[in-house]
C-alpha cells in the first residue's frame, strides 16, 4: 500500500526536479557568483526538498519554497566563504592583498557590481530582474514582505547605478544575467 503513495510522490518529485533544476542552479550561480558551486547548491536544495516532499508539495508555491532553500544555502555558502577568507587573511596578514580591477566586458562589470551588494539586495535584484519574478513571488522565495522586496530592490538598483554609471541598469542587469546564467548551467 505504501509503495503506490511513495511511487506517486517519487514521480511527482522527479517531474519537479526536471522542470526546475536548471532554474535553481542558475539562481545559485547568480547569487554566489560561483558557477562550479551552483549545481551542488541546486542539488543540495533539491535533496532537502525531497526529505520534506510531503510538506513541499502541499505548499501553495513549491517553486518559491525551492528558491528560498537555494537562497538560504547560497547565503550560508557566502558566509562560510567570508569566514574562510578572514581566517586566511589572518594567517597571511603580513602579505598585502591587492585587488585587480581589469578592463572587462559589461557582463563581468554587472556581475562584479552584484557581488558587492549585500545578500538580500542582490537576491531581490536577481530574482526581480534576471528571473522576472513579481514582487510577490520574490517575497515568497526569500521569506520577506513585499515591502522589503520593493525597498531592497530599489536600494540595490540605486547602488548598481552608482557603481555602473548612468546607463540603463535594469536592462544591463537583465541582459548580463541572461547571458551570464546560461554559460555556467548544468549543460556544461
Amino acid at each position: 500500500m505504501g509503495t503506490v503513495v511513495d511511487d506517486a510522490a517519487s514521480a511527482e518529485f522527479h517531474a519537479f526536479f526536471e522542470r526546475h533544476y536548471a532554474e535553481l542552479s542558475r539562481l545559485a550561480r547568480l547569487l554566489t557568483g560561483e558557477p562550479d558551486a551552483a549545481d551542488d547548491l541546486a542539488a543540495d536544495a533539491l535533496l532537502a526538498l525531497w526529505h520534506r516532499w510531503d510538506r513541499v508539495r502541499a505548499a501553495d508555491h513549491p517553486v518559491a519554497y525551492a528558491r528560498g532553500v537555494v537562497a538560504n544555502l547560497a547565503r550560508t555558502r557566502i558566509r562560510s566563504a567570508i569566514r574562510e577568507r578572514r581566517r586566511i587573511s589572518l594567517f597571511w596578514s603580513q602579505r598585502e592583498e591587492s585587488v585587480e580591477n581589469p578592463d572587462v566586458s559589461g557582463v563581468v562589470d554587472v556581475q562584479e557590481a552584484l557581488r558587492g551588494l549585500p545578500f538580500r539586495k542582490r537576491a531581490c535584484v536577481v530574482l526581480r530582474h534576471a528571473f522576472d519574478l513579481s514582487e510577490k513571488d520574490t517575497a515568497l522565495a526569500l521569506g520577506v514582505s513585499i515591502g522589503t522586496v520593493k525597498s531592497q530592490t530599489s536600494k540595490g538598483m540605486a547602488e548598481l547605478q552608482r557603481r555602473l554609471g548612468p546607463r540603463d541598469v535594469p536592462r544591463q542587469v537583465h541582459a548580463a544575467m541572461a547571458r551570464g546564467g546560461e554559460s555556467g548551467g548544468p549543460d556544461r
